[in-house]
């Protein structure tokens, strides 16, 4: 959601004068520049995007639907991993190399160990699922997420009987195959750029949706008694990325949809063309027989490259609607200036973003939110086992915990655009430090209701301190530095999220199943950087002001 909400201001927003020209009625500017002379609208290394209006509606609608199906079951599926880790625990993971006499403390650290090297790799796939998007198109990265989803399934359905650790690597083969399909279908938004606010809600509901597809499964599991064993769910699953090669070849689109900024651009280019057309003279002043022929060609031929740019400005509108580029950019404006921080380091190099305090402090911030966010999905059942003294009580929470998830993740999706567009940055991270702190809190109380309170507040956080995070880095580092910038915190996060493991190990060793001890330090933690970037930001703003 958040990289298509920035790609939406980034179109707007880097418009230069004469490309927020009206192109839909209203007057023009005395002197219109030349196409040659305009600047181009940023495009793919690869193939040049399409027009959505050279793709007929219904084929959109087909196209988002079906993005919309897949993501459902491919885009995050591997964060239902509660969900499914007592079906791998029951189906006798590492038991191989687990002895008996361990209650199962050995199994609990290598399957957490798998969920923190797949999520690690979720994050880490973002900068290579760019690249290769912006180089060979959406296409063939449906295609190379089906492979990664189709190996993942494959290890996992045969992990009993391979001679290595086959739930590690396809658990991670399966979270890798995740970004693929759902960052490619990112641009999909760009199909009805009037409703891409709400194409841009279905996929992102789908992401959150699809940690449900574990949680049905083992539902399943258990009503079967576990005849529907792992080996033939994951045979079953392969369905998906079956699913996901046959559309891809059939009617996905291969290149990316144009943004509004690019229609916008191709609007003018070919008004201004129709304009120099209009006022070209350039005809031979001695008229034959043959001239008058070639006069009459070349007539024919500019009436018709002049009906076809006119065709292209009215598809044109017809996709952005009476709305003017003009009106688009000033609502964003608005938005920015609200925000208080736009434009604080958009002057600077990337060396001078990734050293200054305005980065560091989000990225430690980012660093330890989404280690405590990826352990508490990966301890939830045994902390509350502890804390509550009761393993039915325990697992009665996981299961909350397991239909919470998805569920929160899309009904805090309208609010969360509401929220990060109309206040400011500095109340944003207020909200954000005060409710991770009310999270921390609610961790280490030995009450029920303290549980659920903890849940309902963790499921409604993550969604908006992911978005919070690109929505702050795109408004302070501009959209210039944007995919090295916000690249960079995501990819360091992941990696010092392979801290997760050193915390698993103190949670059943050191402190053997206490959870209070690692959940105060990252409490503590989260709040001595989640104050000092808030303070560091409202004194900034302040000094702006």
């Amino acid at each position: 959601m958040s990289l298509n909400r920035i790609g939406s201001i980034e179109t707007l927003t880097d418009l230069n004068s004469t490309d927020r020209q009206d192109f839909f009625g209203e007057e023009e500017p005395e002197t219109l520049a030349s196409p040659t002379e305009r600047k181009p609208a940023p495009k793919p290394l690869g193939d040049e995007p399409v027009s959505a209006f050279d793709v007929s509606p219904w084929m959109r609608y087909l196209q988002i639907g079906t993005a919309v199906v897949y993501c459902l079951f491919a885009a995050g599926v591997v964060f239902g991993y509660a969900a499914i880790k007592p079906v791998f625990i029951r189906e006798g993971a590492y038991s191989n190399i687990c002895p008996e006499s361990d209650d199962d403390t050995c199994v609990e650290i290598h399957l957490n160990l798998m969920f923190t090297v797949a999520a690690v790799g979720t994050n880490l796939a973002a900068l290579p699922v760019g690249a290769i998007l912006d180089n060979f198109g959406p296409r063939v990265c449906g295609i190379l997420g089906s492979v990664f989803l189709t190996l993942g399934a494959l290890l996992l359905a045969y992990a009993q009987e391979l001679p290595f650790d086959a739930y590690l690597l396809g658990y991670l083969l399966l979270a890798l195959g995740g970004p693929f399909t759902f960052i490619s279908s990112f641009q999909l938004s760009n199909a009805f750029p009037r409703h891409s606010g709400l194409i841009l809600a279905l996929l992102t509901g789908a992401f959150d949706s699809s940690s449900a597809v574990f949680l049905v499964y083992r539902i399943i599991y258990n009503g079967t008694d576990g005849q529907f064993d792992q080996s033939r769910f994951f045979l079953v699953y392969l369905v998906v990325p079956v699913f996901i090669v046959t559309v891809q070849l059939l009617y996905m689109p291969a290149k990316s949809y144009k943004t509004v900024g690019e229609l916008v651009d191709q609007a003018d280019e070919a008004q201004a063309a129709n304009d120099s057309q209009t006022s070209s003279t350039s005809f031979d002043d001695q008229v034959t027989e043959e001239t008058a022929l070639l006069r009459n060609e070349r007539r024919q031929l500019q009436i018709e490259q002049r009906q076809e740019r006119e065709h292209i400005v009215d598809e044109v509108e017809s996709l952005l609607g009476s709305v003017t580029a003009d009106d688009l950019v000033e609502e964003e404006q608005r938005k920015n200036t609200t925000s208080g921080v736009w434009g604080v380091m958009h002057d600077k190099t990337v060396y001078e973003q990734i050293t200054s305090p305005w980065f560091i402090l989000i990225c430690l911030f980012t660093v330890i939110q989404m280690t405590r966010i990826n352990y508490f999905v990966a301890t939830i059942r045994p902390q509350y086992k502890h804390l509550l003294g009761d393993a039915d009580r325990a697992a009665e929470i996981n299961n909350f915990f397991d239909i919470a998830l998805p569920v929160g993740g899309i009904f805090a999706i309208p609010f969360i655009g509401i929220i990060l567009d109309h206040t400011s940055t500095v109340a944003v991270l207020s909200v954000l430090v005060s409710i991770a702190s009310l999270i921390g809190v609610l961790g280490v109380l030995p009450y029920a209701w303290a549980a659920y309170a903890n849940i309902t507040l963790f499921v409604l956080y993550r969604p908006f301190y992911y978005t919070a995070v690109s929505d702050y880095s795109a408004k302070v580092f501009g959209f210039r530095t944007f995919g090295t910038v916000y690249g960079l915190i995501i990819c360091l996060s992941g990696l010092l999220n392979l801290s997760q493991s050193a915390l698993d190990l103190m949670f059943h060793k050191t402190f053997h199943g206490n959870p209070v001890p690692v959940n105060l330090m990252l409490l503590a933690a989260g709040m001595v950087v989640g104050l000092s970037l808030l303070v560091f930001v409202a004194v900034q703003v302040r000094r702006r002001q």
